[in-house]
């Protein structure tokens, strides 16, 4: 499934330097092809949000229509300036595997191999990270108007180490937004910015402040990503 081509030792070492990368051509182009397709017309998408206060995702097949949908962005919004809020469509593959939701999607066989013996040596190897031990993964989807707000990631109970983010969306403008942009704690700035480029890996050590800039109404197409952590059975 990955790329044979990779250049694990430079991106390694990036990787090291400065804490965060973006691998390009990560997947074998077959795959980001079936993966990208399956996103795009089979996904059985949830909405994950905040509008309430609370995080929450709508059940299974009772996704918003869209007036509903626009209602809870606007309430999102008038929150945004004191409270932590996001908006995006998910579909839980660690839960879908334990449920045996959908069996027949592409995305099982993701989660499936990043948990293989060969794949978890490689995230090791990459994140010089011996402590890695299994990973985590959902699908994603920013339509336009969604967005993440800044966070951190960190969650000592359940390992994270590192966050990844597989980007499945084709010809992705810049002025289409959506981009991981990374914040220096001090000051507020904005140190780096990844555009979701197709068939790339965004790849983070945890902590590391960080968001998902709103997806502008003119874009043409949703973002769709597979994302998730790895993570070390037992923090230090």
């Amino acid at each position: 499934m990955i790329n044979d081509d990779i250049d694990i030792d430079r991106w390694r070492q990036a990787l090291a330097l400065r804490s965060r990368v973006q691998i390009p051509d990560f997947l074998q182009a077959d795959a980001a092809e079936a993966l990208a397709d399956e996103l795009s017309t089979r996904t059985p998408w949830q909405l994950a949000e905040r509008s309430s206060g609370e995080s929450r995702t709508t059940p299974r097949g009772a996704y918003p229509d869209d007036v509903a949908f626009e209602t809870l962005l606007k309430r999102g919004y008038a929150l945004a300036a004191d409270q932590y809020q996001f908006s995006y469509d998910s579909y839980m593959l660690i839960r879908a595997a334990k449920e045996g939701w959908d069996p027949d999607l592409l995305a099982h066989h993701v989660l499936r191999f990043l948990n293989t013996p060969m794949f978890l040596e490689f995230a090791r190897y990459l994140g010089s990270d011996p402590t890695i031990t299994h990973a985590s993964a959902q699908c994603t989807r920013y339509r336009p108007g969604q967005f993440l707000m800044p966070h951190q990631d960190l969650d000592v109970n359940e390992g994270r180490r590192y966050a990844f983010v597989i980007n499945l969306s084709r010809e992705w403008r810049p002025d289409w937004g959506g981009q991981l942009q990374f914040i220096d704690d001090a000051t507020g700035a904005v140190t780096e910015t990844f555009l979701p480029r197709w068939n790339s890996l965004s790849l983070f050590r945890v902590p590391q402040t960080h968001h998902v800039t709103l997806v502008s109404p003119w874009a043409a197409r949703p973002r769709h990503a597979i994302t998730g952590w790895w993570l070390a059975r037992s923090a230090p």
